[in-house]
């Protein structure tokens, strides 16, 4: 029997903490997972970066994103070499997938828009793929969305006016391959336009 007066050993590597992923501090009471191929640290990263970055960062990135890393810096409150860092995290794990100019269609002259819905004849893997290729092959159709049940597409359609929507329609989106009908409507006004995402 153990004599309870001496300390229990233990072996050499062994806590009775749970094991955790390893982390890395990044400045005063923060931490980063460590980077590791495995999907459990990938997880914990993205995790990471959703936590740290999105109630603060992003929106002002979304809003603009022509701020500066040193206005950027100063918004969420970080120096500016951890911002800069960060934001290329957000950027390498696909949080940021790009940088755009919104453009007033007006200023363009396409502000004439049209909501196409289609229905494809057959919907097997061959005639979807070919479609979807038509349709992004159109630099006039600015969304593409496959949708459940009928119809299968909404198409968001951008001209300079019904004169050219109806030449467009009929060159190109009457002929798109697997099509079996295609119903148009006008946009009468844009209500809400381009909003970034919500936290």
């Amino acid at each position: 029997m153990r004599d309870a007066r001496k300390p229990v050993r233990r072996c050499a590597g062994k806590t009775d903490r749970p094991p955790y992923v390893s982390v890395a501090t990044n400045g005063p009471g923060r931490a980063i997972p460590s980077r590791s191929s495995s999907a459990d640290a990938a997880y914990e990263r993205r995790t990471w970066l959703s936590a740290v970055w999105t109630p603060k960062s992003l929106p002002g990135v979304r809003a603009d994103g022509r701020l500066t890393i040193t206005e950027l810096a100063a918004r969420v409150g970080l120096s500016v070499s951890p911002c800069h860092r960060r934001l290329r995290d957000l950027e390498r794990e696909g949080a940021i997938r790009g940088y755009r100019a919104v453009v007033d269609p007006t200023a363009v002259g396409l502000d004439f828009e049209a909501v196409v819905f289609a229905t494809l004849r057959w919907e097997d893997a061959d005639t979807v793929t070919t479609f979807e290729e038509a349709v992004a092959a159109i630099p006039h159709v600015i969304q593409a969305q496959r949708l459940f049940g009928e119809p299968d597409y909404l198409l968001r359609v951008a001209t300079t006016d019904l004169s050219a929507y109806q030449q467009l329609y009929d060159q190109r989106l009457a002929k798109l391959p697997g099509v079996q009908r295609l119903n148009s409507t006008l946009v009468m006004k844009n209500v809400v336009h381009d909003r970034p995402l919500p936290q």
